[in-house]
């Protein structure tokens, strides 16, 4: 058996003309602030990706640039601005921050109805308790990559690799809400590869490549690889070892070209949705 490829580039195409279309029937463009603090040269690309997916999906975007020395309470000051700015429908603040500032400070301080990364405390409370709400952009294209398989989760077990408060978290809720049966492993997993064996869906999390090897994957299994890392020669890869699991898997995400391309497009998704609550417009 060789495995299906989960294409996140087309699936996510197909979701950003769909979010320029939505948009578009707007009376008012969707707007997303961007801010960025320092120098880090992963976030300043990362940045430059979402502001571009912006402009090609029809969304209002701006992009803010300061320097690492910048005060807490300018930036807290900036947000409390933006928060009350009616062309703004999402605030997006850039991590990781300059040490000198609270990440978690500067979530809060985002008005909840603009959170379109998801990571408020209410963003985290409304998804537990079943709540619509903005959901995480990575878990929610997780759950996007998974749906495209035309699998349904019900009765399913799913297995997360991982337990932070930006993926592995978010990602084991959404999957109890789709009827998933779900496990969450973690560095602190005893035979991690005993439990993965049983799942019939695998989310690997953890930024630590080769995770996940053959021997642990359950044949015809939907294996989505989120993480990011390089190998020997510099290349990048993820945490599943990609040419082994895909001759046992059903259905497996690559890496680039699986979970990355759909984070961007689902904070477009999530903005769009933030806009057209705020304009009235039901979906």
């Amino acid at each position: 058996m060789t495995a299906q490829l989960i294409d996140g580039v087309a699936l996510s195409r197909t979701l950003r003309a769909g979010v320029a279309e939505r948009a578009a029937a707007l009376p008012r463009r969707p707007g997303l602030a961007v801010i960025l603090v320092g120098e880090d040269p992963a976030s300043a690309v990362y940045v430059r990706n979402k502001i571009k997916a912006c402009g090609e999906s029809g969304l209002h975007s701006v992009f803010e640039k300061y320097d690492a020395d910048l005060a807490e309470d300018v930036l807290l000051a900036r947000i409390a601005a933006l928060n009350v700015d009616p062309a703004i429908d999402g605030i997006l603040v850039q991590m990781p921050l300059p040490r000198h500032i609270d990440p978690q400070k500067v979530i809060a301080a985002i008005a909840p109805e603009k959170d379109v990364d998801g990571f408020s405390v209410l963003s985290a409370g409304e998804l537990a308790s079943g709540l619509p709400g903005l959901r995480p952009c990575t878990p929610f294209g997780c759950m996007k990559l998974i749906e495209s398989t035309g699998q349904s989760l019900k009765g399913k077990h799913a297995v997360v690799i991982g337990r932070s408060n930006t993926v592995g978290k978010p990602m084991a809720l959404l999957l109890l809400q789709a009827n998933a049966t779900v496990t969450v492993c973690h560095s602190g997993t005893a035979d991690l590869a005993h439990h993965v064996r049983q799942a019939d869906v695998v989310v690997a999390a953890v930024g630590r490549r080769n995770t996940v090897t053959a021997d642990m994957v359950k044949p015809g299994a939907i294996v989505i690889d989120v993480g990011m890392n390089r190998n020997d020669e510099g290349k990048l890869c993820g945490d599943v070892d990609f040419a082994g699991v895909r001759e046992v898997a059903g259905w497996i995400t690559p890496v680039p070209g699986g979970v990355g391309p759909m984070t961007i497009t689902m904070l477009l998704v999530n903005t769009l949705q933030a806009a057209e609550t705020a304009q009235g417009v039901a979906r």
